[in-house]
C-alpha cells in the first residue's frame, strides 16, 4: 500500500508565498517521478510541476519563474515552493508519484487527497 500525505495549503494574499509538502509512505521497488497537479473549479486537472529521480524538472508555463519543485529522496518527499502567487493559482493541489511496487510490475501513478490553495486579490 502507498500513502501520500500532503501539507502546506491555505489562504494567502496575492504576491505571497506558500510551501507544499508531500511525503510518500509504504513499500515499493522504485520511485520515479514526483509532482504536483492542480484543479480549479470547473477546470480539468493540470500539471503544475514534476521532478524526476535525477532531479530534472518540468514546469507549466503559467508557473515558471514563480514556483520551484524539489525532492528529498531520503525522505521520499516532494516540495513545491510557490511565490508571487496570483488569484488564478487558486485550486486544489494534488501530489502525484509514479512508482513500481515490485520487480516486473509496471510503473503506476498514485495521488494524494489534495490540499486547497486560495489566493485572495
Amino acid at each position: 500500500q502507498v500513502q501520500l500525505v500532503e501539507s502546506g495549503g491555505g489562504l494567502v494574499q496575492a504576491g505571497g508565498s506558500l510551501r507544499l509538502s508531500c511525503a510518500a509512505f509504504g513499500n515499493w521497488f522504485s520511485l520515479n517521478t514526483m509532482g504536483w497537479y492542480r484543479q480549479a473549479p470547473g477546470k480539468q486537472r493540470e500539471l503544475v510541476a514534476s521532478i524526476a529521480f535525477s532531479s530534472s524538472t518540468n514546469y507549466a508555463d503559467s508557473v515558471k519563474g514563480r514556483f520551484t519543485i524539489s525532492r528529498d529522496n531520503a525522505k521520499n518527499t516532494v516540495y513545491l515552493q510557490m511565490g508571487s502567487l496570483k488569484p488564478e493559482d487558486t485550486a486544489v493541489y494534488f501530489c502525484n508519484v509514479n512508482l513500481k511496487r515490485r520487480i516486473g510490475m509496471l510503473y503506476q501513478d498514485y495521488w494524494g487527497q489534495g490540499t486547497q490553495v486560495t489566493v485572495s486579490s
